[in-house]
C-alpha cells in the first residue's frame, strides 16, 4: 500500500510497528459514543442534513435557548435538525445563559430564576426527554475555585458548591421530575472532589444521572484510562449504581479535524463505552472542525463516517504503546451477521503490521479480502474526496486463525481503515494509486516570510499544521516560497495547497514553474491564518526536477504544505456492503471480483444509503453495479438505474446521500466526473427583479461584477428571478452568496459568527434556508436547495421579512437528472 510519500526517504526505514486485533475478544456493542461535539450545531441546517445524518451523532452539547454566551447554537433550536438526522441526546450547558466568560456571578437567586426559564423551554420542546441538563460548567474554577491549594479554602468552596448543586438539582426536578441531570462537569478529572461530591450527592439524593468531566490535555491520552478506572472503583465503593459517563469536552485544537489524532481519542472512549463531545475552540456549526462550509467533508468527517459505519461489537485492540501520546492506536469491530470486521488505526508514521487474530472460519471461511483505505488530513476548511482505496488483496487465513495486513508509508495525521470480508471466488480488482508527493513549506526556499511553529504537544491548543510548522508573514512585494519538486513523468498533476487566509477577502498568489509565465492561485478566506483551508488546481510538468514558486499577489496567505498527485479523472466506487442499510437486506460474498467486498442483496423494503462526494456543484456520471434495475433517490427525486448503465445526475458540492431500493444484488455505486454544468441554467443577480430597497452592489469579487445586497429586513424587500424550466420536475437551486455577520462577545477564543436566513418561494411554496457565514463579505459560497418547478416560466423569490438575507451573487438551476 502506498500513501502520499515524502519527497525524501530516510536512509534506513524503521522497523514496522505491530498492532493486534483479537476478533475473539468482544468488548460490547459498538456504541459510537465518541462522535459528539460541543456547539457542533450552529443553526437548523448548519451543518447540512447530508453532512449530519451519516455520522449518527449520539450527543451534542449546546447552550440554552436565549443564552447570551454565543449568538447561536441554542439547544432547542438546533435539536430539530439533530433529531431528524438520527441524533441522540442534547446536553444543555445551562450556565451558557450568561454572556461573559468566565460566567458573571450574580448570585444563586439570579441563577435559579434563569433555571426556571430554561427548564420551561425544554419542557415545551419536542422530544424533551432527550435533553440532559448540565447545571454547572467547570465549577473547579468558575464561581467556586475548587482548585485552591489551601485546604481550608477548598473545604469552604466545596461546601458552597455542594449546597448550590443540591439547590439547583432540586429546582430542576421540581419542574421536570423525569429530568436527566449531568455533573459535576469539572475541567479535569478531580480525585480530590469526586469522593466528597458523590458521597454528598448520594446522602442527599441528588446524584447526577450522567457523570461528566472534561479531558482537554494531551496528557488525557495517557491518563484517561486510569481516571475512568478510578471513577468506576469509587462508584462501586460508595454503593452507587453505574452511571453513564460523558466526557462532554475533549481534545485540543491540534487534534480536531486530524484523522490520525482523532483515532487516539476515539479508540479509548469507545473501548470504555463512554459518550464524548469534541471541544469547541473556534466556530459553532462545523461539528468541531469536521465539516467544511455547510456540506463539505474534510478528512476528520470521513474518519467519523468510518467510525459510525462500524457495526456489531468492538473487539480488543492491543497497540504497541497503550495510553501513550501520539503513537499508533486503533479500534476494531466484528459483525458476524454482516460477516465483516473493520479496523481503524492511526496516530503514527512509518510502517505497521495489523495482526488480526481468531478469524473465525465459520464467519469468514479460509481466506478473506482485505481492503485498506486512507483518510488524510485536509485542514479544518479543506475538502476531502471519498477516501482512496490503497490496497485490496485476497489473503489466506493462517492455521492459527490469523491474518496480517501490512500498512506501508503511513502518515501520522492520517487514519486508515481495514475491512475484512469473506474472499469468495474471483480476484479482487487491484487498487489504482496515482503517484503523489508532499512538500512542506518550511523546507522550501523562503523569501520575505517567516517560519512559525504550531500545534505541538507543548502547545496543544496551537492549530493543527502539517509538520507542526508553516510559513507566514508573506506580506511584502517580493515574498515568495520556492518548492523544489520532482515528478516521475511528463503530464498533468493535481496541485493542492494547504493555506490560511485571514486578510478579510480572497487572496491570490502567482504560481510559476521554473521562472516561467505566472498564473493566479486564489485562496478563499479562512477563520484565521492558521485555520487551514485547501485550494486545488492543476499544473503541467515534464519529468524531472522543477522549482514551483508561489509568490505574493493580492493580500497575504500562510503556506503550510503542497501536494502533487498525478492527475486522473475524479472517480470513486462506493461498496454496497459498506453502505448504511435498513429493511430487508442480506450479504453475498460468493464473488470477490471487482471491488472485492461482495454484494448487498436488496429485498422488499430494503434500502442502502450511499454517501457520495462531489468536488463541486454539477453533473456526474453515476453507475449502479447491480444484477437488476434499482431505484436511486437523490434530492427528493427518484430515478430508475438500469444495471451497469450510466446516469447523469446533479450532485451538490460536498456530501450527497443517495438511497438505493429494489430487488437486486448491488455491488457498488460508481461515480465519475468533475462536475459539468452543461444543461444548468444560470441567472446573475442583475437579472432579478428587485423591490423594497434590495439593490445591486458593485463588487470585483462577484461573478459578473455585481451582487444583490440590502435584501430582506422588510417584507417588501425581495429579489425575484424568472426561471424557465425545460420540463416539470425536481431541480436543484444553487445559490451563490456571501455574508459575514458576527457578534463579538469578547470571548477568549470562540469566533461568534452568525448565520443568515432567506425565505425562498417557488410556485407558492416557501421554505426557510439557512446560509452559514462565509468568513468575509467578498467570499462567495454555494448552497444547493431542492425545488419543484413546472415546465416554462417559474418565479423564484428570495426575501426575509424580519432580518437581513445574505448577499446573492447569482443562482443556478439544474434538473436532478440531466
Amino acid at each position: 500500500m502506498a500513501g502520499t510519500l515524502p519527497a525524501a526517504q530516510p536512509a534506513r526505514a524503521a522497523a514496522a510497528q505491530s498492532i493486534t486485533v483479537d476478533l475473539g475478544a468482544p468488548e460490547g456493542k459498538v456504541m459510537h459514543g465518541a462522535n459528539g461535539a460541543l456547539y457542533g450545531l450552529g443553526d437548523d441546517g448548519v451543518p447540512s442534513d447530508a453532512a449530519l445524518a451519516p455520522l449518527k451523532i449520539t450527543s451534542v452539547s449546546q447552550k440554552p435557548d436565549g443564552g447570551l454566551q454565543h449568538p447561536n447554537g441554542d439547544a432547542v433550536a438546533v435539536s430539530k435538525s439533530f433529531f431528524r438526522n438520527g441524533g441522540g441526546d442534547v446536553n444543555v450547558m445551562m450556565q451558557d445563559i450568561y454572556q461573559h466568560w468566565p460566567y458573571e456571578d450574580l448570585g444563586l437567586d439570579d441563577y435559579l430564576t434563569k433555571v426556571d426559564s430554561m427548564v420551561a423551554k425544554v419542557n415545551a420542546a419536542d422530544h424533551s426527554d432527550r435533553f440532559v441538563y448540565v447545571p454547572f460548567n467547570e465549577p473547579d474554577w468558575i464561581w467556586y475555585g475548587l482548585n485552591t491549594k489551601d485546604p481550608a479554602a477548598y473545604e469552604k468552596n466545596r461546601d458552597r458548591f455542594l449546597a448550590d448543586w443540591k439547590t439547583v438539582y432540586q429546582r430542576i426536578r421540581s419542574q421536570d421530575p423525569d429530568a436527566r441531570i449531568a455533573g459535576p462537569n469539572e475541567a479535569y478529572y478531580d480525585q480530590r472532589l469526586l469522593p466528597d461530591f458523590l458521597a454528598y450527592a448520594k446522602a442527599n439524593d441528588v446524584l447526577p444521572d450522567v457523570m461528566t468531566w472534561h479531558e482537554l490535555s494531551p496528557d488525557s491520552l495517557t491518563y484517561f484510562q486510569s481516571n475512568y478506572d478510578h471513577y468506576r472503583a469509587l462508584e462501586k465503593s460508595l454503593g452507587i449504581s453505574p452511571r453513564p459517563v460523558s466526557i462532554n469536552e475533549y481534545a485540543n485544537r491540534r487534534d480536531l479535524s486530524v484523522p490520525g489524532q482523532l483515532v487516539q481519542w476515539v479508540s479509548m472512549f469507545e473501548r470504555n463505552k463512554v459518550f464524548a463531545d469534541q471541544a469547541y475552540w473556534d466556530a459553532a456549526g462545523n461539528l468541531s472542525g469536521n465539516v467544511v462550509r455547510t456540506n463539505i467533508p474534510n478528512g476528520g468527517w470521513w474518519f467519523f463516517r468510518w467510525y459510525t459505519g462500524m457495526t456489531g461489537e468492538t473487539v480488543k485492540v492491543t497497540p504497541p504503546s497503550p495510553n501513550t501520546i501520539d503513537t499508533l492506536q486503533g479500534l476494531a469491530s466484528l459483525d458476524t451477521s454482516r460477516r465483516q470486521a473493520q479496523v481503524l488505526v492511526g496516530g503514527a508514521s512509518g510502517d505497521a503490521d495489523v495482526a488480526v487474530q481468531h478469524v473465525d472460519p465459520k464467519v469468514f471461511g479460509t481466506s478473506v479480502t482485505a481492503t485498506v483505505a486512507e483518510a488524510d488530513w485536509s485542514g479544518y476548511e479543506g475538502q476531502h474526496a471519498a477516501p482512496r482505496v490503497l490496497s485490496r488483496a485476497k489473503l489466506s487465513v493462517g492455521p492459527d486463525g490469523s491474518v496480517s495486513v501490512p500498512l506501508k508509508g503511513m502518515k501520522q495525521m492520517s487514519a486508515y481503515r481495514i475491512v475484512l470480508t469473506p474472499a469468495g471466488s474471483g480476484t479482487p480488482a487491484a487498487a489504482t494509486v496515482p503517484w503523489s508527493a508532499s512538500y512542506e513549506a518550511e523546507d522550501a526556499t523562503i523569501t520575505g516570510g517567516q517560519v512559525y511553529t504550531q500545534g505541538t504537544v507543548s502547545n496543544a491548543n496551537g492549530y493543527a499544521t502539517s509538520g507542526t510548522k508553516d510559513v507566514g508573514s508573506l506580506n511584502t512585494a517580493d515574498s515568495k516560497v520556492d518548492f523544489t519538486v520532482s515528478v516521475p513523468r511528463t503530464g498533468t498533476y493535481d496541485l493542492s495547497v494547504l493555506y490560511g487566509n485571514q486578510s478579510g477577502a480572497p487572496s491570490t498568489q502567482k504560481l510559476s514553474v521554473d521562472g516561467g509565465t505566472a498564473t493566479t492561485v486564489s485562496y478563499p478566506s479562512t477563520e484565521n491564518w492558521a485555520y487551514r483551508g485547501k485550494t486545488d488546481l492543476t499544473v503541467d510538468l515534464t519529468a524531472g526536477t522543477h522549482t514551483l514558486t508561489l509568490a505574493h499577489g493580492s493580500n497575504e496567505v500562510t503556506l503550510d504544505r503542497i501536494d502533487l498527485t498525478a492527475h486522473t479523472v475524479p472517480s470513486a466506487s462506493y461498496e454496497a456492503t459498506l453502505a448504511d442499510i435498513s429493511g430487508n437486506v442480506s450479504y453475498d460474498y460468493g464473488d470477490s471480483s471487482g471491488t472485492g467486498t461482495g454484494a448487498l442483496v436488496l429485498g422488499s423494503g430494503g434500502k442502502a444509503v450511499f454517501d457520495v462526494y462531489a468536488p463541486r456543484d454539477g453533473y456526474f456520471t453515476v453507475t449502479s453495479r447491480a444484477s437488476a434495475a434499482v431505484q436511486l433517490s437523490l434530492h427528493g427525486e427518484t430515478v430508475a438505474a438500469a444495471p451497469n448503465k450510466a446516469l447523469r445526475l446533479y450532485l451538490v458540492a460536498g456530501n450527497n446521500r443517495i438511497t438505493a431500493t429494489g430487488h437486486a444484488a448491488l455491488r457498488s455505486l460508481d461515480v465519475t466526473g468533475s462536475g459539468s454544468t452543461r444543461g444548468a441554467l444560470t441567472y446573475e443577480g442583475a437579472q432579478a427583479t428587485l423591490a423594497g430597497g434590495a439593490r445591486l452592489v458593485e463588487s470585483a469579487y462577484a461573478s459578473s461584477g455585481t451582487y444583490i445586497g440590502w435584501l430582506g429586513n422588510s417584507a417588501s424587500s425581495t429579489a425575484a428571478f424568472t426561471v424557465d424550466a425545460p420540463r416539470s420536475g425536481t431541480y436543484v437551486l444553487v445559490v451563490q452568496y456571501s455574508h459575514n455577520d458576527r457578534r463579538d462577545n469578547g470571548h477568549a477564543y470562540n469566533t461568534d459568527i452568525l448565520s443568515r436566513t432567506a425565505d425562498v418561494t417557488v410556485g407558492g411554496h416557501t421554505q426557510t434556508v439557512t446560509f452559514k457565514n462565509t468568513w468575509s463579505w467578498d467570499d462567495y459560497w454555494t448552497l444547493g436547495v431542492p425545488v419543484a418547478l413546472k415546465e416554462g416560466a417559474n418565479t423564484v423569490t428570495f426575501g426575509n421579512a424580519s432580518a437581513w438575507a445574505p448577499n446573492i451573487d447569482r443562482i443556478q438551476v439544474a434538473a436532478v437528472r440531466g
